[in-house]
């Protein structure tokens, strides 16, 4: 298994390992995709990338993290990514669509706003929801509990954004269950402290992402692919661990996911977390190995070689690619040529080669 290595999923054939990670852009106006984000994917397709993944896209208003974020809660939010769509396909890629909602992280300004945006209207929104009625941090707005109705809604909402996202042409869903976002918050006991069937242990923590799991499935059909990303550890004592990962990943694997983007992370502010190049690269090599099931690796992987070894060695069956692929679209192109692989340039950049 190599970096440049196909990769087949259900019906799905990526031509490579090499996947663009979810970034937010935070540009969009009402949901809505725009000129910023065709040339943000489109140009990662043409650089090489196999899948090419929006950003998250929210499942609906309240569920973004900011008055700027994509979303699919609208039929009418469906065309503009369309057109992405096809550009991204028509250059070899697969379109892939992240589906998130951001829960007690939601309603916050852009990271380059000032604080006092938020108190223009229409830039921030109440109440936002969470599992337990526990603010992120001291400065954050407390969200309020989500009752059983609530439950059910954003289980609802994961599903019709998976419906739109299948009437747009995306061929990869990915479920956002990290980074301290709303179905992180339930998966973790730093977190959830309810007492019903949605809190008090791990299997009654992970109900809603293995709920929405199966809705999703049911939207989205059986014959594409479903990824989740999950936080595998909160780095902290009391909070979620490998160990509690590998166990996540086999429920998931029994309900047809077919890949875990391995992440780690988010669910508090001022973590103490060991970063360093490949540092989450161990907890996708456990997934794999120890729940059967296709894992992502993700998290300081900016070199060739680095990213070559990572799959070569087994640790992932793919790597997703960040801030790199931010800094140069054509990554995946110069990766090929460092390692003396194959690839399919454009025909208008053949001259580069």
């Amino acid at each position: 298994m190599t970096l440049f290595e196909p990769f087949d999923l259900r019906s799905v054939s990526l031509r490579n390992r090499i996947f663009m990670s979810p970034m937010c852009q935070y540009s969009a106006i009402d949901g809505f995709a725009n000129d910023w984000h065709f040339q943000h994917l489109a140009s990662r397709a043409v650089g090489g990338a196999a899948l090419v993944m929006t950003e998250a896209t929210a499942v609906s208003p309240d569920g973004r993290i900011s008055y700027a974020d994509l979303g699919l809660w609208l039929d009418d939010q469906i065309e503009p990514l369309r057109r992405i769509v096809r550009f991204i396909a028509d250059h070899g890629a697969v379109p892939g669509i992240q589906l998130a909602h951001a829960g007690r992280k939601a309603s916050t300004q852009r990271p380059w706003d000032a604080a006092e945006v938020l108190s223009q209207p229409g830039k921030s929104w109440s109440p936002i929801w969470a599992p337990s009625a526990e603010p992120f941090s001291d400065a954050s707005q407390k969200p309020a509990e989500l009752s059983l109705e609530g439950i059910a809604r954003v289980r609802a909402q994961f599903a019709e954004a998976a419906a739109r996202a299948r009437t747009a042409g995306f061929k990869v869903a990915e479920i956002h269950a990290a980074h301290g976002y709303l179905l992180h918050e339930f998966l973790s006991p730093v977190s959830n402290h309810r007492s019903d069937e949605y809190g008090g242990t791990p299997e009654k923590r992970a109900r809603l992402l293995c709920e929405i799991v199966e809705s999703v499935r049911r939207a989205w059909g059986e014959e594409n692919p479903l990824f989740v990303r999950v936080s595998a550890t909160d780095w902290r004592a009391d909070g979620l661990t490998p160990d509690d990962t590998v166990g996540l990943a086999r429920r998931l694997k029994e309900l047809g996911v077919d890949l875990l983007d391995v992440s780690s992370g988010g669910i508090a502010p001022n973590l103490q977390i060991p970063m360093g190049p490949g540092y989450q690269t161990f907890m996708a090599e456990r997934v794999r190995k120890e729940a059967g099931l296709a894992a992502g690796a993700v998290g300081l992987i900016t070199g060739a070689v680095q990213a070559e070894h990572i799959v070569r060695s087994g640790q992932a069956d793919a790597v997703f690619i960040g801030r790199a692929l931010l800094r140069n679209p054509y990554w995946p192109l110069q990766a090929a040529k460092e390692l003396g692989a194959e690839i399919t340039w454009p025909s208008q950049y053949q001259r580069a080669r």
